[in-house]
């Protein structure tokens, strides 16, 4: 595979002036709590987006991804989003995010490039907002903080693409530290470093090749259900969030709240309380057994509770729970489909990879898995 600087090269025929490369995001804990304010517990995996940009003499926007081999281009007088643009719109928003802070952004040939696989939860689309970002400020030599760099990259979804997502994804990226994990509090963006002491256990991902069948619709009608949860709850003793609620109190509210909405909102109150134990387990005494039993629960939760998972992960998960070796597992991200992330032994991980082969012969997908280890952030290479 050609390097992001040579498809740069032979794309624009000049070499780029600043190459840039940041990771995906996985979390080990705390799926869909960002939206009530709650715990998160992720890590930069060793896949990166990479993006090679140099100057124009004019102001035009000409944007290559040399892995989709799709070419696009704009202006800066003409700069908007368009839905045809797809990629391209993620870089656009954050050349937008630089222009409305008053910088004088002129032309730009961009190259992008990568080994985040797209679309199944390792936040492909934050690495790819983070590295333009850092690429933008480093070439024109802006001294920009990262906490601005995070509201660029995370404005270009929220803003000029008006996507609903969460601030987890380009922290990590941006932020995060090798071999460390991150511990994100989500309700006022503070975070802090978690060693992750893994010996001879690995995190393994598995992409189901299951695209996400379900729209956005239904993330909606349960964010709802999470706020129509707190303000019954609230009636009876103060809280504004999720996290200022025990599982207790959702237990007890057995005929305050419809079952559906207690349910997911346990899931919530549960997985807050997971990401605080993950944390304790690797501060302490890094017991990955109970790490372990902690992403069984998590995925089970996400079963049951919160109702975002498929056949296809359910199988997946089980699968691994049967496998010797393998200290738990559960699926990673929105849910629907996309990716499991496992707890295994390195020893185990052939085992594993070759009960992959019934998955095919029952679901007619051919789930791809690969071993991850904790990376940096954002780099200028």
């Amino acid at each position: 595979m050609k390097d992001v600087a040579s498809l740069h090269q032979e794309e624009f025929g000049k070499p780029p002036q600043v190459v840039t490369a940041a990771p995906g995001v996985v979390d080990i804990m705390g799926e869909h709590t960002e939206h009530t304010g709650g715990f998160a517990l992720p890590f930069a995996i060793d896949r990166y987006l990479y993006v090679a940009v140099s100057r124009r003499e004019d102001t035009s926007l000409r944007f290559y991804a040399a892995d989709f081999k799709e070419r696009k281009r704009t202006s800066i007088a003409n700069i908007k989003y368009k839905r045809e643009d797809r990629w391209a719109n993620y870089i656009k928003g954050v050349i937008v995010a630089f222009l409305q802070e008053g910088h004088p952004i002129r032309g730009l040939d961009i190259t992008i490039s990568g080994t985040v696989p797209p679309s199944i939860g390792l936040a492909s689309s934050a690495a790819l907002t983070v590295a333009a970002a850092v690429a933008v400020k480093t070439l024109y030599g802006l001294s920009i903080p990262d906490r601005r760099i995070i509201d660029f990259a995370r404005g270009a979804e929220t803003d000029f693409m008006e996507l609903e997502t969460g601030a987890i994804d380009t922290f990590t990226s941006c932020l995060s530290r090798p071999r460390q994990a991150m511990f994100i509090d989500t309700k006022y963006l503070e975070y802090r470093y978690v060693p992750l002491n893994m010996k001879d256990v690995k995190f393994l991902i598995t992409d189901s090749q299951v695209p996400r069948s379900l729209g956005d619709g239904e993330f909606v009608q349960r964010w709802e259900d999470c706020e129509r949860c707190i303000a019954l709850l609230s009636r009876r003793r103060p809280g504004s969030t999720l996290r200022d609620f025990t599982a207790k109190d959702i237990r007890e509210s057995i005929g305050i709240l419809p079952e559906n909405v207690r349910r997911r909102c346990l899931h919530i109150v549960e997985e807050n309380a997971r990401v605080r134990e993950a944390e304790e387990i690797l501060r302490k005494n890094g017991d990955l057994a109970t790490l372990g039993k902690l992403l069984n629960r998590s995925h089970e939760s996400l079963r049951d509770l919160f109702e975002v998972s498929c056949p296809e992960l359910d199988w997946l998960v089980k699968r691994s729970w049967e496998t010797e070796g393998v200290l738990g597992s559960r699926l990673t991200g929105t849910g629907f489909g996309g990716c499991t992330i496992t707890l295994i032994r390195e020893s185990a991980v052939p085992e594993y990879e070759k009960r992959l082969e019934e998955y095919e012969r029952i679901f007619g997908f051919k789930a791809v898995s690969f071993v991850c280890e904790a990376s940096g952030g954002v780099r200028v290479l």
